[in-house]
């Protein structure tokens, strides 16, 4: 889904939808009350995110693996495999699986490194301990109360930050603010800060800025391109091709982890031939597309820069200096 314009402002549409959001927290604190927590054995690194829609996840998560990694560590990804029909625990082949099997963002992060999919979280948990690495990196999972996360970590976008505020459907918030800072101990701002985030942080959590690098941005330099996307946020995609130097002639929206279908990817063919420009998506949406029709498609490769990586990759290793 794409998020709706009164999200981002405490609105009378936001207020009429306010009771709504009560019935979503009493959902939320009922899950909570009735499941028991489990610890893999292994720490465990939760990223994951106050709000629905686009924040920049699943590349904070790779650079997250990179840091591991980068100091002899074994991390494994977990995630739910939100859009697969995979129900795992299930250690993601990317030679063989399909986003239609494991969902966009497992296919993308098993090109990192290891990752598995499961809908019992603490079920792959354990999969994943018993499969040899020294650490997890739970994708998606703050509001998941089956594992206890030794590190909590939120992504936040630094252009929409937490919207109006408001929980479910009253605004973009999956839990209240409140409740979500309970449970992190750092966050990672991604962008220009336009919403004043660092001063709205409690604390005890601790606060990291990042940005978006473009990896191969002169392959779109003075280039037209159509550029697509069934991405949380496709502004943003565009944005940054704009950013490189392109010029985006046309731009399609497509749903969240959209599928396309041959007619749809016909069609952007003939119009990007029409308009003598070049087709561009991102990678999440080029795995969600099958080998045969990646043909003639460019994608923006885009990784993580922190601004403080010493102390990201400090605060990182706190959770093995505790004995977790």
């Amino acid at each position: 889904m794409h998020a709706p314009d009164f999200w981002q402002t405490d609105n009378m549409i936001a207020r009429a939808l306010s009771p709504a959001s009560w019935l979503w927290r009493a959902g939320a604190a009922w899950r909570n009350a009735t499941t028991t927590a489990l610890h893999p054995g292994c720490p465990v690194i939760c990223l994951g995110n106050f709000t629905v829609g686009g924040a920049g996840k699943t590349p904070a998560a790779q650079a997250i693996y990179d840091i591991l990694a980068g100091v002899g560590h074994q991390p494994h990804f977990l995630s739910r495999g939100y859009g697969g029909t995979q129900k795992g625990p299930h250690r993601v082949d990317p030679t063989s699986d399909t986003a239609h099997d494991v969902g966009d963002e497992p296919l993308l992060l098993s090109q990192k490194g290891p990752a598995w999919v499961s809908r019992n979280r603490a079920a792959g948990a354990d999969a994943i301990t018993v499969a040899g690495a020294d650490v997890i990196i739970m994708d998606d999972g703050l509001q998941n109360p089956s594992v206890i996360k030794d590190l909590g970590i939120v992504v936040i976008d630094g252009a929409t930050g937490f919207g109006n505020g408001r929980v479910l459907p009253a605004g973009p918030l999956r839990e209240t603010l409140a409740s979500g800072f309970s449970r992190v101990r750092a966050a990672i701002i991604i962008g220009k800060d336009k919403t004043g985030l660092a001063k709205q942080m409690p604390k005890h959590v601790a606060v990291f800025h990042a940005k978006i690098r473009p990896e191969n941005a002169s392959d779109f330099t003075d280039q037209k391109v159509l550029a697509f996307a069934g991405i949380g946020r496709p502004g943003k995609f565009y944005h940054s091709l704009r950013d490189c130097g392109a010029e985006v002639v046309i731009a399609r929206d497509f749903a969240d982890h959209h599928f396309y279908s041959p007619d749809e990817l016909a069609a952007l063919r003939k119009d990007a031939s029409r308009a003598g420009a070049m087709l561009v998506t991102t990678e999440k949406d080029l795995v969600r597309l099958p080998l045969g029709d990646r043909h003639g498609i460019k994608t923006l490769r885009i990784a993580l820069e922190f601004d403080d990586l010493p102390g990201i990759t400090q605060l990182i290793e706190t959770v093995f200096a505790n004995g977790a």
